[in-house]
């Protein structure tokens, strides 16, 4: 009985989220944990785009749902974040923006050497760092070429 009511209740959400895309999201809709999170917006935030509220709540949400350890953590990621300049902000926009770009076998490439980068040891680490910086603007392209030239190892399907 429950299970019909799942794709009624699916629709319903899709149907939600779509309108809040386009005409924004209510203060009233919003939870008082997240309400709580968004005080400061208040007074203003009918006139907020509605992208700009749908992004706020989605993540006064997540926001809602840490616990002190992760909010904590997510404080530090944030003061850092305004710590940098904002040229190398950019950058980091960027570069996530084209992250997002690729294709998920791309993706899980850059990421599984970033996961054996990570399992390095530091004297490791280190070698391949001063090897980078020692290099010049040009071979560090011409790796960058390189790199992006190599065929791609294929996967086991």
């Amino acid at each position: 009985m429950k299970a019909r009511w799942i794709p009624a209740v699916l629709a319903l959400l899709l149907v939600n989220a779509a309108f809040a895309d386009e005409h924004g999201v209510s203060w009233d809709s919003l939870s008082d944990g997240q309400r709580q999170a968004l005080a400061k917006f208040e007074d203003d935030w009918d006139g907020l785009a509605p992208e700009r509220q749908l992004r706020l709540s989605r993540g006064a949400e997540r926001w809602a749902g840490m616990s002190r350890r992760e909010r904590a953590a997510a404080r530090k990621r944030f003061k850092n974040w305004r710590s940098l300049p904002p040229a190398r902000r950019d950058m980091i926009r960027e570069r996530a923006a084209l992250f997002h770009s690729l294709t998920p076998e791309e993706k899980e490439r850059i990421r599984k050497n970033f996961r054996r980068y990570q399992k390095m040891n530091q004297e490791r680490r280190q070698q391949l760092k001063e090897r980078y910086q020692d290099m010049t603007p040009a071979q560090r392209q011409q790796l960058r070429d390189r790199l992006q030239q190599r065929p791609r190892p294929r996967t086991r399907d």
